[in-house]
């Protein structure tokens, strides 16, 4: 009896040691992925600046260097927490379902619509309208979830044709609903005074919106239904085997149908919010693409909502950053889509350091043997 326990100590020993490594193994991956893409940043900096260090300094730190600079980054960290967090939450169950770009676009537009015509109170229309932007998104990433369940239709395919029929439809209803006449350039009649967000605090002459709460608040309550509840352990499940989540008995296609919907969902709330929190009319002739920056944030965040604001912020610093290289230097800011794209490489490649971690992986059980022996 003592041996058959001892063994079972040892294999959860075993176990313990893996996870730990398979975890040091994707942060190690990811800054390494973050280090590598901002060195190939720099070297290109250095070859077509004429004055390459004033350019290096600036995107480094020119964002901490002035108040309202600092205040923009966290105003575009607000949008990019939302789509991030709704994306993480369709990763989960392992789907591809982008639909999150749309809901995004189709959610700032129905609080635009709500503010605009409601004749209630501004607490009263600031609901509605959130609430307004979310059920838009869970209509949305609905749509590609039911057409998978019942047709067998890819997820991936189906959420990107969304997108263009969601960005027709959302300019229809800019143009033809709530555009203001009267002005020469396109944008909706003005929110009534009142229905916005507010500030939260000022940075310089940047006023940071109650977005940011809200963002908070959602990231807070995503993590404890992940990880502190019994659906969330079963989305978990359901992503790493959905068929042995089936063989145990869980309702794997209703799950996976409800990340999709909530994911979308907290999309939609984060147009809302941009609308109330940053915005007096509508002005978006096209999806402004939060969406998809939203697979670069939850790539960053490893799918862990808590990490989402940090990749957040990051990806909203670097983009300021490459501003106001554009502004000060000849460096275009268009730089930064090299950062983007070696960041997902690297962390999409499933090589990159796994000879690491096998070889970490081997060592452990090697060591864990021969104490047993």
């Amino acid at each position: 009896m003592s041996k058959i326990l001892k063994k079972d100590r040892k294999q959860y020993e075993v176990r313990d040691k893996v996870q730990q490594i398979e975890r040091q193994f994707e942060v190690l991956r990811t800054v390494l992925a973050i280090a590598i893409a901002m060195v190939i940043v720099l070297v290109i900096i250095a070859f077509v600046s004429s004055e390459p260090l004033t350019a290096i300094r600036t995107l480094l730190i020119g964002p901490l260097t002035n108040m309202r600079q600092l205040g923009n980054v966290i105003t575009l960290m607000i949008p990019l927490t939302f789509t991030g967090l709704a994306l993480t939450v369709v990763f989960k169950s392992k789907r591809f379902n982008l639909a999150s770009d749309s809901a995004f676009y189709l959610g700032s537009l129905i609080a635009a619509y709500v503010g605009i015509f409601s004749t209630l109170p501004p607490l009263v229309t600031i609901i509605i309208a959130l609430v307004g932007g979310a059920v838009g998104g869970f209509i949305l990433g609905w749509i590609p979830a039911i057409l998978n369940r019942k047709f067998g239709a890819g997820e991936l395919v189906t959420s990107l044709m969304l997108n263009y029929i969601t960005g027709f439809f959302v300019l229809y209803v800019f143009n033809n609903v709530i555009r203001n006449p009267q002005q020469n350039s396109l944008m909706s009649y003005p929110l009534p005074e009142g229905v916005n967000l507010g500030n939260f605090f000022n940075l310089g002459i940047t006023k940071v919106h109650w977005g940011l709460l809200i963002a908070l608040i959602v990231v807070l309550i995503a993590y404890l239904v992940v990880y502190k509840t019994k659906w969330g352990y079963a989305l978990r499940t359901t992503g790493l085997n959905e068929k042995f989540a089936h063989y145990t008995g869980l309702n794997t296609a209703k799950i996976v149908l409800l990340a999709q919907v909530i994911g979308t969902g907290i999309a939609g709330l984060g147009g809302a919010v941009e609308m109330l929190g940053n915005h007096k009319t509508f002005r978006w002739t096209a999806s402004p693409g939060y969406g998809f920056d939203g697979v670069i944030i939850a790539t960053l965040a490893r799918n862990n909502p808590v990490f989402i604001p940090v990749a957040a912020f990051f990806l909203a610093y670097i983009r300021i950053g490459a501003d106001m290289v554009n502004f000060a230097s000849d460096v275009p800011a268009e730089i930064i889509s090299v950062v983007q794209a070696t960041i997902i490489l690297l962390i999409a490649a499933q090589s990159f350091l796994g000879k690491w971690k096998q070889r970490r992986i081997v060592q452990a059980t090697m060591e864990t043997q021969i104490e047993e022996a």
